[in-house]
């Protein structure tokens, strides 16, 4: 394979390899804290005006204060229902567990059913609790009574992240079969007036569960998940005390044709949930059902994208990007490096915006990142080879030669051990400079370096080029008589080279080698070696060329 091809398919293979594992870290969701900080990010200012569908009717503490202590009798609450029937209010979500005969009598519970069965249009809800300790969870439902009164039944199973975050809600969940909507869903399902494309009647949103997961009875079950859009942080829907609305305190405008959610807000009798929006202030869970009845109502619910679909687009852009920063013309891949990562986390938020689809952008911009770090090391240590290299042999040069010898003497004083220098010149590379020309004669010294190269084959032995037709060759641990062998050698390869630069068979190029050995001392010095070596280089030349001469020297 050529040298071109082999560099292309190393780039394709890098770049292949950047794309897959991107997918694998997206689909994974090891990203998911920077993931999650970016949606709350972008989220907290995506608010919206809530457009007064929903009213929010809190049980708190003035109604306490005002009505008595927490649990009240039913037949309350049956006074409430026939209020907001009154009132003309389209449906009532009355997110109470009332899994209990009332304490006071059945009377109660039969006056609450009443009242829900005179108006209508009511959605209780549908819980899950294990019957003692360690055992499966079960369905909790409203007592018997109470249950066949309701129009329709939702789950309240709220959703939290890891960190303990309510950003996402299942549409659909039950013990084994994902058969009870949302009390949200459940309610607006009640609306006749619901056009056939709404929520609660056309295809459900949201991402489903696998087809070949089975459901078991004794696991809750869940499906089409979507992430919510909430409106606002914490209070900003419309809020009515609950002891006002029985009081008929409220304007009957303010709950006509509104959906309601009946909720407790009182300090201490509920939770309360941490959402994108609020920071570190809690929301109760009947704004949590308003913001699901609001965000369902008018389609804003936020669909993530199928792991799939995920995988495939962090995938390309990752390849686009790695196979853009590896392109050989390529000057600025840190601008290309900088602009994929904009591109990528303005196209989630673009895609979030126009079309409600979440595509997490974390592991992309991280291995964005990553590849640009790769690449930038790579070439950190290119350009440092690069300074230490001669370009047209690929041996060191003069100052990686410097650097190494300043080295090895130092580690040769604190060994005892000796230390080689070799100083080579190329004989009659003028003349054959002249009768071939310059490239020929650069073809030739890459033979040359070759050679010596090939004979310095330790990891700490140095083939270097001066520049012109001079050569070194530094020998860490080596005596005289083993530097002796490899410059004969060197000196034995070269003369297999047809090097002629005329007709006469002695008309061809040679290599003078100069040697020098020591053991250094504490006032070695570096050119001490360079000068005993050169001082062997002389007298080789002098004796005729083709040669190599020895300095031995012992301690300097």
């Amino acid at each position: 394979m050529k040298t071109g091809a082999l560099s292309i398919a190393l780039r394709v293979g890098a770049a292949l390899a950047a794309a897959a594992l991107t997918a694998l870290l997206t689909v994974s969701g090891a990203s998911w804290r920077l993931d999650d900080f970016l949606y709350d990010l972008h989220l907290s200012h995506w608010g919206y005006p809530p457009d007064g569908d929903v009213v929010v009717v809190a049980i708190d503490d003035r109604s306490l204060n005002e009505l008595g202590q927490w649990p009240w009798p039913r037949d309350l609450h049956a006074q409430m229902f026939d209020r907001l029937g009154y009132a003309g209010v389209r449906g009532v979500a009355l997110d109470l567990v009332l899994a209990e005969p009332d304490r006071n009598g059945d009377d109660r519970d039969r006056a609450l059913a009443a009242a829900m069965r005179r108006l209508g249009r009511v959605a209780l809800p549908v819980v899950t609790a294990p019957l003692r300790q360690n055992a499966p969870p079960v369905e909790v439902l409203p007592t018997p009574v109470i249950a066949t009164a309701a129009s329709t039944l939702g789950h309240t199973d709220i959703e939290l992240d890891a960190e303990g975050t309510a950003r996402g809600l299942y549409l659909k969940a039950g013990l084994g079969d994902a058969r009870w909507p949302a009390l949200g869903l459940a309610l607006i399902g009640l609306d006749r007036q619901a056009p056939a494309q709404s929520a609660a009647r056309g295809p459900l949103p949201g991402l489903r569960r696998p087809a070949s997961e089975r459901g078991s009875p004794y696991l809750w079950t869940r499906d089409h998940y979507v992430r919510i859009r909430y409106a606002g942080p914490p209070d900003t829907f419309s809020q009515v005390s609950y002891a006002d609305v029985l009081g008929g305190q409220v304007p009957v405008e303010l709950l006509r044709d509104r959906w309601v959610v009946i909720g407790v807000t009182a300090t201490g009798l509920a939770p309360r949930y941490l959402t994108p929006m609020s920071d570190d202030v809690r929301m109760h869970g009947a704004e949590y059902q308003a913001n699901v009845i609001e965000m369902l109502l008018h389609h804003r619910a936020i669909v993530p994208l199928a792991p799939l679909w995920q995988a495939l687009l962090a995938a390309t852009m990752l390849l686009a990007v790695v196979l853009a920063m590896l392109h050989p013309r390529l000057q600025r891949p840190g601008l290309v490096a900088g602009s994929a990562a904009v591109l990528a986390l303005a196209g989630s938020v673009a895609l979030l915006r126009l079309t409600d689809l979440w595509f997490p952008p974390a592991a992309t911009l991280m291995m964005i990142g990553a590849a640009y770090l790769a690449w930038l090391i790579g070439h950190l240590r290119h350009w440092r080879r690069e300074a230490n290299l001669d370009t047209l042999t690929q041996l060191g040069n003069r100052r990686r030669f410097d650097h190494v010898l300043q080295r090895e003497l130092a580690s040769a004083r604190r060994t005892r051990a000796p230390l080689s220098l070799a100083l080579i010149d190329v004989d009659h590379f003028k003349a054959y400079n002249d009768a071939h020309g310059h490239r020929a004669g650069d073809k030739l010294l890459q033979k040359i370096a070759a050679v010596i190269a090939s004979h310095a084959r330790r990891p700490r032995d140095l083939p270097a080029r001066f520049g012109g037709d001079e050569f070194a060759v530094i020998l860490p641990d080596t005596h005289v008589e083993g530097a002796a062998r490899v410059a004969d050698a060197i000196l034995a390869d070269l003369r297999k080279l047809d090097a002629r630069y005329g007709a006469r068979e002695d008309q061809r190029v040679s290599l003078s080698v100069g040697l020098y050995t020591c053991v250094p001392g504490p006032h070695t010095h570096a050119r001490t070696v360079f000068d005993g070596a050169d001082a062997a280089l002389y007298r080789a030349k002098e004796n005729g060329r083709d040669r190599r001469e020895v300095t031995r020297l012992g301690e300097v």
